[in-house]
């Protein structure tokens, strides 16, 4: 893995934990190492995003919580530039 290279050319911190088969219910089962890598313990509640064109992503609703927290302060930061004629 020299170069920060994951055996199959994905970037470090990249995963590919394999498949999971949709039961009837529309239930899966996330992989054990993926549970393990992301903390999700039984009873965690997940968010559930989709792109029609990329597909699904399952995250926990506190990764997006603070992605958009630190959006909205990057933005807050950019009016008071903009007010103050900085940018």
């Amino acid at each position: 893995m020299s170069g920060g290279k994951h055996l199959l050319g994905r970037p470090k911190g990249y995963h590919i934990f394999g498949t999971a088969k949709v039961g009837e219910k529309g239930q899966i089962v996330i992989p054990k190492e993926a549970r393990k890598l992301f903390q999700v313990e039984p009873g965690d509640t997940l968010l559930i995003l989709g792109d029609e064109r990329n597909g699904i992503i399952v995250t926990k609703p506190d990764v997006i919580r603070d992605a958009a927290t630190q959006i909205f302060e990057n933005l807050g930061s950019r009016e008071e530039d903009e007010h103050n004629g900085t940018v």
